[in-house]
């Protein structure tokens, strides 16, 4: 016991990236528990999400997306290694992050998300996922607008209350979900962005960063089982399951996922 209390008390830097819509806010239950740990955290808004200033369809390319986390990492000290965790969307976001910089990522965590394959490009797995909604309601009444310059149309989708309720916080406090119906913005999917179909995760770069997935269990959106195939997809990917978890297991599960990304954390930097 007395062994493994010394090895919490060692402080870590987190850095926090949501999903498709979603914001820095949804990970306050998560930041605060960690915080409160002792560690440092830094929760992220990419482009045009959150409280980050702009409109989506002004969004140019997926990269500019990631500006925000590409920036973070690339800032880091010369001597830390962070802790990367990305929920759903923000794999990708991670994906990018560690091919531009893997010697600055002590190691990636996937929380119900994306995880590309080294070899392919992101918009292989982004495909896969789609496949896995449910196929006849897949998007229920969500909205998809286009907008922004009319010779070169951006396509928009927003999630909507009922969505979010029956997919994303079926488990989570009801009060997380208002919180999220009020929050939520409209946002890219990036099919058709050059980084997502053109660059080709590479195994030297991507695929030798260390990497944890985190199965939400109770997934009404990301099946448990497709989130250990994608994780098959990259040889050395350790599995661990969230019971009881929704899509939004920051939400629906915070303790119990902070308590995990503490002891991945401790595992994995020396």
């Amino acid at each position: 016991m007395e062994s493994g209390s010394k090895q919490r008390r060692r402080q870590h830097h987190f850095v926090l990236v949501h999903g498709a819509c979603h914001g820095a806010w949804c990970w306050y239950k998560v930041g605060t528990l960690l915080s409160s740990a002792g560690h440092r955290v830094t929760a992220l808004d990419m482009a045009a999400c959150g409280a980050s200033p702009g409109r989506a369809e002004e969004v140019p390319s997926f990269e500019e997306y990631s500006r925000p986390l590409l920036a973070a990492v690339a800032g880091l000290p010369p001597d830390e290694k962070a802790v990367l965790v990305g929920h759903s969307f923000g794999g990708l976001n991670l994906a990018l992050a560690m091919e531009r910089y893997p010697d600055r990522v002590a190691v990636a965590v996937f929380v119900a998300a994306a995880m590309p394959a080294a070899g392919k490009p992101m918009a292989f797995v982004l495909e896969q996922v789609w496949q896995q909604e449910h196929p006849a309601d897949r998007y229920m009444d969500c909205k998809f607008e286009t907008g922004g310059d009319p010779q070169h149309p951006v396509e928009t989708f927003r999630l909507v209350p009922q969505y979010l309720k029956q997919r994303l916080y079926q488990l989570s406090p009801p009060e997380d979900l208002t919180l999220a119906v009020a929050m939520v913005r409209p946002s890219q999917r990036f099919q058709d962005d050059a980084t997502m179909k053109g660059d080709v995760l590479t195994a030297e770069r991507y695929g030798a960063v260390r990497r944890v997935c985190v199965v939400a269990e109770d997934d009404a959106t990301v099946p448990a089982a497709f989130q250990r195939r994608m994780a098959s997809w990259n040889p050395g990917t350790e599995v661990m399951g969230l019971q009881g978890a929704d899509h939004m297991a920051m939400l629906s599960k915070p303790r119990e996922l902070s308590e995990l990304l503490m002891e991945i954390a401790d595992k994995y930097i020396i």
